[in-house]
């Protein structure tokens, strides 16, 4: 077994990515996307965490949560998120017996990857790297043309400038893609 270490540093602020379960493209189905947003909309109220900013694609989400000074157990948060929006989500196909031993549906993939943000220089590079992917995967030419996604909301509140990410512009972030 392997002896994966997470960042603990309560009140910090990192960044996410979770994966369907083989890549399934269904994070974008209407269905889903409102069990998962009446998930941590749930769980936020028990367990506090600021959204800083979020992207959520066919077959994965990337976010960046700010968590509430003296907290890190933003694995706790996001295991009720999948169990939650799991269970308002049934998954159509039989899963593995090790899936059913772990009481884990064929909806998300065991792991999600967490990284701890360092400063604002790195809190930027993120936000740019998930407001980009849209892009990136092909799925919009622009940024603003991908409808789930804290663009929109950073936009009004004047983190990005409108036209950010627009079809044509070579400003893709630190991660250059």
């Amino acid at each position: 077994m392997s002896d994966y270490r997470r960042a603990r540093d309560a009140g910090a602020c990192y960044f996410f990515t979770l994966v369907t379960h083989q890549r399934q493209p269904l994070l974008t189905q209407p269905r889903l996307r409102e069990a998962l947003r009446l998930a941590i909309v749930q769980v936020r109220q028990r367990y506090p965490f600021a959204i800083r900013g979020w992207v959520l694609l066919p077959d994965h989400l990337h976010c960046l949560w700010q968590m509430p000074e003296g907290d890190a157990d933003f694995g706790r948060r996001w295991s009720m998120i999948k169990r939650l929006t799991s269970q308002a989500f049934p998954s159509d196909g039989a899963v593995s017996l090790s899936r059913h031993l772990r009481r884990e549906s064929g909806l998300w993939q065991r792991r999600f990857w967490e990284h701890h943000i360092r400063d604002d220089e790195d809190c930027r590079r993120h936000l740019d790297y998930l407001h980009w992917n849209p892009v990136r995967h092909g799925l919009v030419e622009r940024v603003v043309d991908w409808p789930w996604s804290s663009y929109h909301r950073l936009v009004r509140e004047g983190v990005y400038p409108a036209d950010w990410g627009g079809a044509g512009d070579d400003d893709r972030g630190a991660f250059g893609e």
